[in-house]
Parts: C-alpha cells; structure tokens; sequence
C-alpha cells in the first residue's frame, strides 16, 4: 500500500482518530498529515501521536497543500467544512467524505464543478483495523486518486468500490449500521446465559467468543454460512432445536430482512434531506 501523498483531515473524532492511528501503523509519515479539530482535547491526542493539529483549516494550510481532504465532520457540519476547504486547496485534490448520508451531488453543490469527490461508508470496527468501508467516486477521480484513497481506507480494514452510488443506502445498511445488530446478538446471547443460570463474566465470554469464533471460522471456510449451519445441525439435537425457533415462520431471516429494510429506506430519507 502507498504511503505517499498529503491528507488533511477535518475532523478527529472517534473515526478520525482510528485513521490516523491506521495511517501511521503502516508506515505514513506523521508529516504527511495534517488536522483540523476544534475541540482542544482532540488535538492534544493528535500532537501526542506526532501529528499537526490546529483549530481551524486556515491554521492547517499555511504551508501544507493537501493532496486529499478526508472530511470526518458530523453531516450537520458538512457546509461548514466545505465552505472553509474549498477556497484553499488546489485543483488536483480529492476530496474523501465519510460523511453519512451526504451524497456526491450534495457535496460537488458546495465545491468546483471538477471537483473529484469519494464517499465512503466505513463502519466502527474500523477502530481496530477490522472496519469495512464501501467507497463510490464520480467521474472526475483519477486512477491514482483512487488508489490513493483505497490505502487510506484500507488502513483500517477491507475496502470495496461501488459503481453505482445508489447502492450505498444498502451498504449503510448492511455493514454501516450492521456492528449494532452484532452488538445486539451479542446482548441476547449473554442475557440468555445469564437466564439459564451461569455467572455473567462467563455469560459474557461466551457470547462474545462464540460470535467472533463463529464470523472468523465463516470468513475463511470452504462453504456458504447456510451449508456451515447445516454441518453444526445434527439431527434431533440441541442446535435443531433452537434453529427450530429461530426460523419459524419467517424466523429471524425474516426479521432481520425487515430490519435491514428499514435502515436502507431511512438511508435513502436522510440522503434526500
């Protein structure tokens, strides 16, 4: 993976700071960053990992022109970021937006009309480099400003591209939203301990290390996750009987189908605002 090329950060939030923590565990250049984050604790935890952190994008640029700007703002603040970054980077930089629910269209509004713009859509695991982002780009991204942006989404974990910018309201569904249902598993499996009768440390361990087990073994077995569930069920034995509940009907299939639904369509509504 490159680890050449400026980036100026705006935003050093909880996703802004697995970034940067990403970016300089493989190799970039604390120099090659700069950030951008009002909030005086933020940038103390920046400078602490060597990296340049002023209040303000005017601060920031004095003597930096960035190759990329890596938006980490609250989509509330979007305009602001924009307004602030547009008049004082050069032609040939990339804007990268991790905005949730601000569209290209909405972003090249505020900027040039040649502007090159990448939304990604990376997920909290990415605070541990395990993150999965989806990014979509317009026409205007160069090769080399895709790759660039690859590695710096790569840094935190697994990177896919879209071509169709459409198809990012099922991702926020999916993966972007999707920790919180693991989380919620998770939840019901401890509290199910916790019923039966075991300690809730254990109760805990459990849940927590038969999920992670169970996502690791699926992602580098030789079968699909229906054909891995085939081979845990034997016949007429405790997974059967529980699967016998978790798919009744339209069971937990259809359950988290609907749910999945839901937070696509509240994807497309917060896009449109």
């Amino acid at each position: 993976m490159s680890t050449s090329g400026r980036i100026l950060l705006v935003g050093f939030g909880n996703m802004g700071q697995a970034m940067v923590r990403g970016w300089l565990d493989s190799g970039r250049a604390a120099a090659s960053v700069r950030v951008v984050e009002p909030a005086i604790t933020a940038r103390e935890v920046a400078r602490g990992l060597g990296v340049h952190a002023h209040a303000s994008v005017a601060g920031s640029l004095k003597d930096f022109r960035p190759d990329v700007v890596v938006l980490a703002v609250k989509p509330n603040q979007i305009g602001s970021a924009l307004a602030e970054c547009s008049s004082a980077v050069g032609a040939t930089t990339v804007w990268l937006s991790i905005a949730a629910g601000k569209t290209i269209a909405s972003l090249s509004s505020a900027l040039a009309a040649t502007a090159a713009i990448v939304r990604a859509m990376p997920n909290t695991p990415a605070a541990i480099g395990k993150g999965m982002t989806a990014l979509v780009a317009n026409a205007a991204v160069t090769a080399d400003q895709r790759a660039l942006c690859t590695g710096l989404m790569a840094a935190v974990g697994t990177v896919a591209w879209l071509d169709d910018e459409r198809d990012m309201d099922a991702v926020t569904a999916v993966s972007g939203s999707g920790p919180a249902y693991v989380f919620l598993l998770i939840e019901c499996l401890e509290r199910a301990a916790v019923d039966l009768g075991l300690a809730p440390a254990l109760a805990r361990q459990l849940a927590l290390e038969t999920v992670s087990g169970a996502a690791a073994y699926a992602a580098v077995a030789d079968a699909a996750p229906a054909e891995l569930r085939r081979r845990v069920t034997s016949p007429n034995g405790t997974t059967q009987a529980a699967l016998e509940v978790l798919m009744a009907g339209d069971g937990l299939s259809g359950l988290m189908m609907r749910a999945v639904r839901a937070a696509a369509e509240r994807s497309v509504q917060l896009s449109a605002a």
